[in-house]
């Protein structure tokens, strides 16, 4: 999809032509759009080399590269760690119970910021000359709120007031963060990927109280939708400031993705909130969803199907990865030659839980079934 709500019967680029070099691919996607690869990744990946996790990204996914996250370094390299260094004006730090906000930076909120330096310096060095889409992932405002703790041990969830300074220190942050990549990487049509994997758990209530014998309420869907609209709104609002030339002005509504790896993702929130695209594992999906994704489709959202698991295992040739995609699009009656064009395959969730060698045959699997897809959609 070349640019943002395009319609979906409208061939708009070509995403699934085969791979081409960083520094060509996208080269003529014009101003405030979003030229999608075909293929990318979640997220994390195995391993502490930032320059190794770099090199196979960029090498794997050549149209469509991302800003990979090395859990296995410790906490502050974490999803929750990661996204806490972001922050503007509010702190955490580590607890035996995990993160907690505190009333200034400390050992864990330095140490954060320091591994996503490192690892926005290894993204720069492969990306040089690159001008495209560029996925980078932070926690969304709802999993945040739920893994956070407050002072007194509870979620950051159990507070309407925490809930809203943590989305709005989230908003500031992520602005900056964006900035800083587009700094590095001018070319780049900066991609934010919301990780939500608690949403759902958040929208019906399911989030445990610190003593584990109760929940914490349901949080209003309305609420809900309106933290996320304005977490994804940085991508079009003012995040342009200080930059010149090609890129800018190319970060505008529709480079937004959330992505939960749960069952029953709420598609049509989502939409609302102003995501352009939804990323899930597609091997989770039941018929009861496909009137949602068919809307979804038919108004111009981006599919990001998970297909390949994120652990180590068997994976069967490319076509049959995509079966199930597929199926889908048919059950939907959609057109065929769309296919292509509206979905982005991936790998269901991040990587680090795999091994190396699984995680790079994962993503360079992800790549060839896309071209599995494009060239036989039926």
């Amino acid at each position: 999809m070349s640019g943002a709500r395009t319609p979906a019967g409208t061939r708009a680029g070509s995403a699934g032509a085969p791979e081409t070099s960083v520094a060509s691919a996208a080269s003529a996607a014009g101003p405030r759009t979003v030229p999608w690869g075909s293929a990318t990744g979640v997220g994390s990946m195995p391993g502490g080399d930032a320059r190794e996790s770099a090199r196979t990204v960029t090498g794997t996914f050549e149209r469509f590269p991302y800003l990979a996250e090395l859990p296995a370094r410790g906490p502050g390299a974490d999803m929750i760690g990661r996204t806490a260094g972001l922050l503007v004006e509010v702190y955490a730090h580590v607890e035996p119970s995990g993160w907690r906000i505190s009333d200034r930076p400390g050992r864990d909120t330095r140490r954060a910021r320091s591994w996503l330096g490192e690892d926005l310096d290894a993204l720069e060095e492969f990306t040089q000359g690159y001008e495209g889409p560029l996925k980078v992932q932070v926690t969304g405002p709802w999993t945040l709120a739920a893994a956070l703790e407050l002072r007194n041990g509870e979620a950051a969830l159990s507070d309407p007031g925490a809930c809203r300074d943590l989305t709005a220190s989230l908003v500031e942050g992520v602005g900056a963060h964006l900035a800083e990549v587009r700094r590095r990487v001018p070319g780049a049509v900066p991609v934010l990927q919301l990780d939500e994997p608690s949403l759902t758990a958040v929208l019906r209530g399911q989030v445990r109280s610190a003593s584990g014998y109760r929940t914490h309420r349901a949080v209003d869907r309305q609420v809900v939708e309106g933290a996320l609209r304005e977490v994804l709104a940085v991508v079009g609002a003012g995040t342009d400031a200080g930059v010149t030339g090609r890129a800018a002005g190319i970060a505008r509504p529709g480079a937004t993705v959330v992505h939960s790896c749960a069952p029953d993702v709420p598609f049509a929130l989502l939409r609302r909130a102003g995501a352009a695209a939804v990323s899930f594992d597609a091997g989770l999906l039941t018929e009861r969803d496909d009137e949602a994704i068919g809307e979804a489709v038919e108004g111009g959202t981006k599919l990001f199907a998970g297909i390949v698991p994120g652990t180590d295992g068997p994976l069967s040739d490319p076509a049959g990865s995509v079966m199930g995609v597929r199926t889908m699009w048919r059950r939907l009656g959609l057109n065929p030659g769309t296919l292509a064009e509206s979905v982005v395959l991936t790998p269901v969730c991040g990587l680090a839980g795999a091994s190396p060698a699984y995680a790079r045959a994962a993503q360079a699997h992800c790549v060839r079934a896309a071209r599995s897809l494009a060239d036989n959609p039926e």
